[in-house]
């Protein structure tokens, strides 16, 4: 009898293949979940948000409550897939699958919505952006990311132009009168490199919007708004950035199709067994 049930396990319907291929993709997905999950908790504890709540109200600008929340989905998909492919869960392959057909679905509805609802999308992409100008010195991380979108990606200053930077406190002309030395100015992140530099100037911008400036603005700074430098940058990188969005959609589907593929041959094995 055990030489039977011995014979009857070693015959087993799901693929080895098919079971570890899921279970290492998912790993490296969970423990992406986890990191980027890890990233944005510890910039919420370096900005001691968790011990002042009212910084929460700005929390859907927030770039770190951004990568809390992908973390988090990335997390429970690669956890699902994971686990439920190393232990033939079928409960957690069926959730695994849905996770990815429902991502796979929002990602889909969100092309073609952007694609319908551009112009309000544009719209709203302006108000962010304008906000965070606003809060500029106040959220280190909405800083970071203004500086970097302004210097390292688009080469841009302001949303539309280095005029938006009258929305913050600190570079609004009128601020000279209170000693804001920023007054009329510019961050750093406008400024354009300048020849054999080595050390960023930090005070690259000061001044650069006074009536009075000497030399030629649009030597220093980036006079193209981040508005219309992200078109531009859009119009060059589009077959980039759809090959990117179809290799993704490639990637669900397949996980999709190998979770289905694997919870059926779960099921013909209980059902060889007659479990």
């Amino acid at each position: 009898m055990p030489t039977n049930r011995k014979y009857r396990r070693d015959q087993s319907e799901v693929s080895c293949c098919l079971k570890y291929l899921i279970f290492g993709f998912n790993v490296i997905f969970w423990l992406t979940g986890l990191g980027i999950m890890a990233v944005g908790i510890w910039a919420w504890t370096e900005k001691d948000t968790f011990s002042n709540l009212q910084r929460l109200t700005n929390v859907a600008l927030d770039p770190a409550f951004i990568l809390i929340v992908a973390g988090a989905v990335t997390f429970i998909i690669g956890f699902t897939g994971c686990v439920g492919a190393l232990r033939e869960n079928t409960v957690l392959l069926s959730a695994y699958a849905i996770f990815l057909a429902i991502l796979l679905l929002l990602e889909m509805t969100a092309g073609i919505l952007g694609f319908i609802f551009k112009d309000w999308i544009k719209q709203q992409a302006t108000g962010g952006f304008q906000a965070f100008i606003v809060h500029y010195r106040d959220d280190p991380d909405q800083q970071n990311l203004i500086d970097w979108i302004q210097e390292g990606w688009l080469q841009c200053c302001g949303i539309e132009g280095p005029k938006d930077w009258d929305r913050n406190i600190y570079f609004n002309c009128s601020s000279a009168e209170v000693g804001s030395r920023e007054a009329c100015g510019v961050p750093f992140s406008c400024c354009k490199p300048q020849p054999n530099e080595i050390i960023k100037n930090k005070q690259c911008g000061y001044d650069v919007r006074k009536p009075d400036y000497p030399g030629d603005r649009s030597m220093v700074v980036y006079d193209r708004g981040c508005l219309r430098a992200g078109e531009d940058w859009v119009e060059v990188n589009l077959i980039p950035v759809a090959g990117a969005a179809v290799g993704i959609a490639i990637l669900q589907i397949l996980g999709i199709c190998f979770a289905q593929n694997l919870r059926a041959d779960i099921f013909a094995q209980k059902s060889k067994w007659g479990r």
